[in-house]
């Protein structure tokens, strides 16, 4: 009697981190986790805040090796997102502290593959519905904070940086930091609950109470660059459901007017900054913050191709962070616009790196968005926007939460329009996951592919 080879069993390990349950799980606590980093490294500690994302690493790690079937290689990350990082490693070779450039890109390389991981093991309206849960609490752990500091107890939390002005209707901080970063994470939640809501993912009691709850958080935090972000969001609403309601054959000749409108707008907008800037009354912010832009120019002449070595949030004991904040007279952590810091720490070749990674998933995304029937594809194109225009007033999209979105959008288009699908034949149509078992199959039919 011959022995019967059996078929490899993955075991019980295998088959759950190959699971969907695990998966959301995963997706839930990646989103948890980096989205309230500051509140965990304030609360616990910043050894508590890396051994949480190594643990999650680890468990990413896991997840991909159990979906190796499902996966392709080609497909695996956008090109521009593996050329940006492997040139952010390279200039740790001519950075002046080489040990904080590496750990500063250890950092960053961790929370892209976090967001790679998240893109092929959940599809978009996935991503939405863990975003959304997520988002929830923490604006509502906000909220809560806000109103015992300063109505009920009237004491600041010294601790979490809340400063207890809900009293004076502002400006607040949440459990975020900072009021600019609070208005940027309440304006991704306005776009994901909305989403929502058009997808009808969540009741409709829920969706209206969270649009009120990031809406009013957003007005709360006073930040001046929120009112520049909600303007930039609502015009590619806007522009997206005009492109959506096109006919197909007048689709090529609308996108090009809409895209010269953009290139018109950005050089009106930028010859008309002053009067624009005393219409939002935010002189005395912006003209800091051009003060700043000026003088990291200035300096960047001396390395303009390669730039000073990558840092993501500045090390202010080295040069030329140190040299800024003296002449300034200030204690700048970051250079408050991502591309003028993408310049500084990697050069023109870096800025021009980040400038393609945002343009081509932005391009992407957008005629995929403009082209599906379902609503859900305009998630990916207005977190980009928003991410893309918050980036001229602020450096999130370099680091933490920020620059995880972007991969994740990145990746998120890269699985569409992209020269990968005419040479991978091996993939399947619906895309890498889509045998998940997300307990959505509506979701499935909707998206043409799973995450």
């Amino acid at each position: 009697m011959t022995d019967t080879p059996r078929s490899a069993s993955p075991g019980w390990l295998g088959t759950l981190l190959a699971s969907a349950s695990f998966a959301r799980a995963f997706t839930l606590v990646v989103f948890g986790a980096v989205f309230s980093a500051f509140a965990i490294e304030r609360v616990a500690g910043r050894v508590t805040y890396v051994t949480i994302v190594s643990g999650l690493c680890v468990l990413g790690i896991g997840v991909m090796a159990a979906r190796r079937r499902e996966l392709s290689l080609l497909r695996l990350v956008p090109t521009t997102v593996v050329i940006f990082v492997g040139w952010a490693f390279v200039s740790i070779f001519w950075s002046s502290d080489v040990g904080t450039s590496f750990w500063s890109w250890v950092s960053m390389a961790t929370m892209a593959f976090l967001a790679v991981v998240i893109g092929h093991v959940r599809d978009t309206l996935q991503t939405v519905r863990a975003l959304g849960d997520v988002l929830r609490a923490l604006l509502a752990v906000s909220l809560a904070l806000e109103v015992l500091s300063g109505i009920l107890l009237d004491v600041p939390f010294a601790f979490l940086g809340i400063q207890g002005d809900l009293a004076q209707l502002g400006p607040i901080q949440g459990i975020f930091g900072t009021r600019n970063l609070l208005g940027f994470v309440a304006v991704l939640a306005l776009i994901t609950f909305l989403i929502e809501y058009r997808t009808q993912s969540v009741r409709p009691g829920l969706s209206v109470a969270s649009v009120v709850l990031a809406g009013g958080l957003a007005v709360l935090s006073d930040s001046p660059t929120v009112v520049v972000l909600a303007l930039g969001v609502g015009l590619a609403v806007g522009a997206l459901a005009l492109v959506r309601h096109a006919r197909p054959e007048r689709r090529a000749g609308l996108q090009l007017a809409l895209g010269a409108l953009v290139v018109i707008g950005v050089f009106v907008g930028y010859a008309a900054r002053h009067p624009i800037i005393a219409l939002l009354g935010a002189g005395t912010d912006f003209s800091m913050r051009v003060e700043l832009w000026n003088f990291m120019v200035d300096i960047l002449r001396q390395r303009p191709v390669q730039g000073f070595g990558w840092f993501g949030v500045w090390n202010q004991g080295e040069y030329p962070f140190n040299a800024i904040n003296f002449w300034l007279d200030t204690d700048h952590a970051t250079g408050l616009n991502a591309y003028f810091d993408v310049a500084l720490q990697l050069g023109w070749v870096g800025l021009v790196l980040f400038l393609a990674i945002g343009a081509l998933a932005l391009g992407r995304s957008w005629l995929v968005a403009g082209e599906r029937r379902s609503v859900v594809y305009a998630w990916t194109p207005l977190m980009l926007v928003a991410l893309l225009v918050n980036s001229m007033f602020e450096s999130f999209t370099l680091t933490g939460l920020g620059w995880l979105m972007l991969v994740l959008c990145a990746v998120r288009a890269g699985q569409s329009r992209s020269w990968r699908e005419k040479i991978d034949n091996g993939t399947d149509a619906d895309g890498p996951g889509s045998g998940s078992g997300s307990g959505l199959p509506h979701a499935q039919g909707e998206q043409g592919m799973a995450g």
